[in-house]
């Protein structure tokens, strides 16, 4: 917070010639360390960001069909800029250096990962991180280093200025990460950048959760950024031998972003779903700190604190949305809080020094579960305020389709599902699941415009079918005659099953336009600003015709002085920019492929950039597999 208005202010009283010459970057995933994702530039604003002209683009070449064997690729980079040099990585996870002004590759590191690891979320990478050793010279080797963890499990150190590994990190500049109990390729791999404070670089994991009840374990682990050595390891459910013997469950690993709080040497994990996910039999109670944000203490890897968003997960709610570090005006006060996001479309606020809510947050009755075996949370934390950012709820007379036949076939399957709300629990008949297991809010999080007040954040209304299948009955493939997402859960009673709720016709979902939103929160009262439909749909599906104003998105905004917003992540390959103030759309511009990612901007020479990266989602089979990164900026 202080160096962003410390910046502005500086940057009013500068010559035009220092002005000419200065750089405002974007060092880390969400900019600052605590991830608002706001930047201080202002030369692209209200008045003038219709004049933005695509700049250069860069093609990684690296993209998968899904043929060969190989899963499929989507882009999801979010490039750094540090010390006059923009950073990525590509879907094979590659890293690679450009020129910020021009978009040429100064250098390129591949890894050589494993394409053909099956990994479930596809071959994708967020994006690398970055930590200034202090203690060496500033032309030495490693002086600045480059850290990106792979989808095949390592953790990899390099030279920023050259790409070559760093010998002194690890063995020969890499940390293998598959030293957790219950590894196997596949099931346990990374997809996000490292967290970094002080002299320490700390991952995650992302694992299929959803596959058995004993998967590998969501360490959180803390390595140290000169050699690589192990400082600490965090387990969010770990396992009492003594009292758990008959405890089957893994994962509630960190596999989104996580961000830190130098001053106060805490880390912000945000946890996923125990596994596995439909079936919570064999691990009794609220599983903590599964479904988490939970503030670690950096140096030790205590815990300082933990929220648990949703107890003993049933739906895949994880805490995908990045937590967000900032401070707001509360009671007379300004209170420093962390922000966090769920699928279900709550967003809650915490102080960040206790982790009390500070919008009051009630623990509601919900739905109990019908399946044997299984004993749902009597309970769910729901906060009075901010309002569900997503619906959250949806009756057979509510299914919209394109045609009357794709609207009378949603209206038919919402009534053979049990349909309580939200929390209603799976059953073996079915149930329906609002909002569906992509949310809601998604990985993708939020911006936050310190000068207004606001989050502003993008939803999906997305709902999904759901159901546990006893395992004889599972087993027999003969009885799996309907489309969609069959998984085994190895080791419970149940396998499972789930499929968004889409038309036959047209493929469009059946719930009520529109499918996204974008809405902006003021966090100073926790009412919402405004809420906008974004993007569309109209080339996704089959044949239909026009559809209403709204996309189903993955990929998150950015906030700028310059009073704007800027979004992607929709179907359809634009690039939004919104006012931030009031919600209006400015200005899109064509993107050669759909930009799941986050974008990033910043300042060199005097001129400012807007960069996404397009690529298509590994998600989405429908979508083309790109690999361009795309930078905008005024003539």
């Amino acid at each position: 917070m202080r160096g962003v208005f410390v910046l502005l202010v500086f940057a009013a009283g500068l010559s035009a010639a220092a002005q000419s010459s200065r750089s405002i970057e974007w060092p880390s995933y969400g900019n600052d360390p605590g991830g608002m994702r706001f930047s201080g530039a202002t030369q692209i604003n209200r008045d003038n960001v219709t004049q933005l002209k695509q700049a250069w683009v860069f093609h990684t070449e690296d993209v998968s069909n899904g043929k060969d064997g190989r899963e499929r690729s989507g882009l999801e980079t979010t490039p750094i800029m540090v010390d006059g040099a923009l950073y990525l990585t590509t879907a094979f996870n590659r890293v690679i250096a450009l020129d910020p002004e021009t978009g040429k590759q100064r250098w390129a590191y591949d890894p050589h990962i494993d394409q053909k690891w099956e990994s479930g979320d596809g071959l994708i990478n967020r994006g690398v991180s970055t930590w200034l050793d202090r203690q060496r010279l500033v032309k030495t080797p490693c002086h600045r280093r480059i850290f990106e963890a792979t989808i095949d499990a390592r953790l990899i150190a390099l030279d920023a200025s050259k790409g070559t590994p760093c010998e002194d990190f690890g063995h020969g500049g890499e940390m293998s990460l598959r030293d957790v109990p219950g590894f196997r390729p596949g099931w346990y791999h990374i997809t996000s950048p490292p967290a970094v404070i002080d002299d320490i670089v700390i991952v995650g994991s992302a694992i299929d959760d959803n596959g058995r009840a004993d998967m590998p374990s969501g360490v959180v682990r803390a390595f140290d950024a000169r050699n690589g050595a192990l400082r600490w390891s965090w387990d969010p459910i770990p396992l009492n031998t003594a009292t758990d013997k008959k405890w089957f469950t893994g994962a509630a690993n960190a596999w989104s972003i996580m961000t830190v709080d130098p001053e106060r040497d805490l880390v912000f994990v945000p946890t996923g779903s125990a596994s596995p996910d439909y079936y919570g039999g064999l691990r009794p109670g609220d599983d903590k700190w599964a479904n988490s944000v939970v503030a670690l203490e950096a140096k030790t890897g205590k815990v300082a604190w933990g929220f648990q968003l949703v107890h003993h997960d049933l739906w895949d709610y994880d805490s995908a949305s990045p937590p967000l570090l900032t401070t707001v005006p509360h009671d007379g006060k300004q209170v420093p809080v962390v922000i966090q996001g769920n699928k279900t479309g709550f967003l809650y606020v915490l102080d960040r020094i206790t982790g009390k809510p500070v919008f009051p947050v009630t623990e509601r009755p919900v739905p109990q579960s019908d399946v044997p075996g299984e004993v749902t949370s009597p309970t769910q934390p729901v906060p009075s305020t901010p309002p569900a950012l997503a619906p959250q709820q949806m009756s057979a007379d509510d299914a919209w389709g394109a045609t009357p036949a794709d609207r009378d076939a949603c209206r038919a399957w919402i009534k053979g599902l049990r349909n309580e709300g939200i929390f209603t629990p799976p059953s073996i008949k079915g149930t329906l699941a609002v909002p569906g297991n992509l949310g809601g809010m998604t990985w993708s999080g939020y911006a936050f415009d310190p000068q207004n007040h606001l989050l502003v954040v993008n939803t999906n209304n997305l709902p999904a079918k759901m159901r546990v299948i006893p395992r004889a009955e599972f087993d027999d493939q003969a009885q799996r005659v309907e489309e969609g997402e069959y998984t085994a859960q190895v080791g419970a009673p149940y396998g499972m099953y789930r499929r968004f709720l889409q038309a036959p016709e047209s493929n469009l979902p059946c719930s009520q336009p529109p499918w996204g939103m974008l809405t902006a929160v003021d966090l100073s009262t926790g009412t919402i600003r405004w809420q906008v439909p974004f993007g569309s749909m109209e080339k996704f599906g089959r044949t239909h015709g026009s559809t209403p104003a709204g996309s189903v998105s993955i990929g998150g905004p950015i906030a700028t002085a310059g009073g704007l917003i800027f979004i992607s992540g929709t179907i359809d390959p634009f690039l939004h920019a919104f006012d931030v103030e009031t919600g209006k759309e400015l200005w899109e511009a064509p993107l050669p492929f759909s930009g799941h990612a986050t974008p990033m901007t910043y300042e060199i020479n005097g001129k400012q950039y807007v960069v996404i990266a397009a690529g298509g989602s590994a998600h989405i089979s429908e979508e083309a597999k790109g690999d361009a990164i795309v930078a905008f900026a005024l003539p």
